[in-house]
């Protein structure tokens, strides 16, 4: 793993001690809701602003893109049908949550004249992480065929948090992939295979080598990499090092830190059309609104 300056305020990295951790200290390095005291009331009031926006925009909801329970999209579109849109996948570490507990973040680019579309993905154990990422690109492969008929045309912003985040960035080179926003994501799978999460997840040695973008090829399109300035460490040395990665390779894209954001009230910047992740999906189309 990647070294940083004795000065860099950001709090050390536990896994640089990965071997010296047990199962419990392993576990902690990315567990969000232990890290956020008040990440249940963040996400009970998440959920029924949700609740209230998806039942304020039925029109659209519920569209399946494949043959499973989860493999659905809710869209949002804009006024115009060639106006941009955000494609946001959830997070979840890839065994929990759902598309609809997230529709309140579709609120700040709506106002701002985009469309949003969530797709959803069955979730582990039922499906592998390799299943969960192809799906995503048979999401991505629907909407760009059949998104014109819901009224989205536009350049997608592939955008996704946490397990989404990673999402997001594996499938920056999808040809219907214009630029993405990965958000608070894991981008190297080894670690997670030695916590908790590798209990429904049952990482392989493939699925860690090809499915990391840390691990990857680089995509030559513009990615701006989000964390919050209260994340965990593991989380913020992860962006930061796909950052270095790309910039190695002269790829576009921004470093953005958010201030004083924890891991779930980062989203919050989607609420407003003036959202600092409302504006960083806009800076990746050159501002198009």
């Amino acid at each position: 793993m990647t070294d940083f300056r004795l000065d860099d305020p950001t709090p050390t990295d536990p896994r640089h001690r990965w071997g010296d951790l047990d199962l419990a200290g392993r576990g902690a390095c990315y567990d969000n809701n232990a890290a956020v005291p008040d990440s249940a009331a963040q996400v009970a009031a998440r959920n029924a602003a949700s609740a209230a926006y998806r039942a304020a925009h039925p029109a659209h909801l519920d569209i399946p893109y494949a043959g499973g329970e989860r493999t659905a999209f809710d869209l949002y579109p804009a006024a115009a049908a060639d106006a941009p849109c955000l494609v946001f996948v959830h997070g979840g570490y890839w065994q929990r949550n759902a598309r609809a507990d997230f529709a309140c973040f579709a609120e700040g680019l709506n106002a701002a004249g985009w469309s949003v579309a969530m797709p959803g993905y069955t979730l582990a154990p039922e499906a592998s992480l390799a299943a969960i990422v192809a799906e995503i690109g048979t999401a991505l492969d629907w909407l760009a065929a059949h998104g014109r008929d819901h009224g989205i045309g536009g350049r997608i912003v592939l955008s996704g948090w946490s397990a989404g985040g990673h999402l997001a960035a594996f499938h920056l080179g999808h040809p219907a992939v214009a630029a993405a926003l990965a958000i608070s994501g894991v981008y190297d799978l080894a670690p997670i295979r030695d916590t908790y999460l590798d209990d429904k997840l049952h990482l392989t040695d493939d699925e860690i080598a090809t499915l990391s973008p840390l691990r990857l090829p680089v995509a030559d399109k513009p990615m701006t990499l989000a964390y919050g300035s209260r994340e965990l460490p593991a989380l913020i040395r992860d962006g930061r090092n796909l950052h270095a990665l790309r910039s190695a390779a002269h790829a576009p894209g921004a470093l953005l830190p958010v201030p004083g954001a924890d891991h779930f009230s980062i989203l919050n910047e989607f609420r407003r059309p003036d959202g600092l992740l409302v504006r960083a999906a806009q800076d990746l189309l050159g501002g198009e609104r």
